[in-house]
């Protein structure tokens, strides 16, 4: 129940289920109260824009993605943990297991292997049966690091973790099974990796940054601001600039809700 809450009760503090909520709360006071319901209106509108808007979106998300920089070059680790949430499973009428943007992750850490950056590869992430189901999601990222060369002796999966705490949990005790006292490579997307970080951290587990799946280059937040075309593009309302908002935003809720109750 708590996993089904916890991706419940956001969805209505994120820009699209705010406007919504506001939206039928001017309906339910139209006639009552026709200022107040014109209020909310307006206020639904204006968040819906202004979270719509590439720059606004544009620097949300670089605010997480810049603060956890690779070093340079990536230094050797006792091993390399790889999060889930990228990777969609092998069931009709896909032919084989298929990556989303997020999949960076599992590649990024199979090269960061065949690189002999580390031992071991740890893959953690399970699979909600009421959300998509198939199997774990550790085992598809397993089918991929072996295809691209990591050999199955090299791969420990936790397939039962279902959010990043329960990743860092599962994870620390894998590490502790196995004697790894040194620190990890943590590959996770690089907008996620703030509270990635501070959670595994947290867990007393030395993490080095290795983070993938960058949503924003340099050169495209230079090239927003270059040419009157891209700035009036990125003044209209876009519906992947209100995504890419609402995942930032995700981001700072989850943290700011972890520091909270620990």
């Amino acid at each position: 129940m708590f996993i089904f809450l916890s991706k419940l009760l956001p969805l209505f503090i994120y820009p699209l289920g705010m406007s919504c909520l506001l939206i039928v709360l001017a309906i339910v006071l139209f006639w009552k109260r026709p200022r107040w319901a014109a209020g909310l209106m307006a206020l639904a509108l204006t968040i819906l824009l202004v979270f719509s808007n590439g720059w606004i979106a544009q620097s949300l998300a670089r605010s997480l993605e810049l603060q956890n920089l690779p070093p340079e070059p990536i230094p050797q680790a006792e091993a390399i943990v790889v999060l889930g949430g990228g990777v969609y499973p092998a069931l009709p009428p896909r032919p084989w297991v298929e990556v989303g943007e997020a999949g960076d992750r599992i590649l990024y850490g199979s090269q960061l292997y065949r690189q002999g950056k580390a031992p071991w590869l740890i893959l953690s992430g399970g699979r909600i049966d009421w959300k998509k189901g198939g199997p774990p999601e550790s085992v598809d990222m397993a089918e991929i690091a072996k295809a691209m060369g990591v050999p199955a002796s090299a791969i420990l999966q936790d397939p039962t973790s279902l959010n990043t705490y329960q990743n860092a949990v599962n994870v620390k005790k894998i590490l502790d099974d196995r004697g790894i006292k040194g620190p990890i490579l943590l590959v996770t997307s690089a907008l996620h990796f703030p509270r990635s970080r501070f959670i595994f951290q947290d867990r007393g587990i030395k993490v080095i940054p290795a983070p993938t799946d960058f949503l924003i280059a340099h050169q495209d937040f230079k090239a927003s601001q270059n040419s009157w075309q891209a700035v009036l593009l990125n003044l209209l309302p876009d519906v992947d600039q209100l995504q890419l908002s609402t995942k930032a935003l995700k981001e700072y809720i989850g943290l700011a809700v972890y520091r909270l109750l620990k």
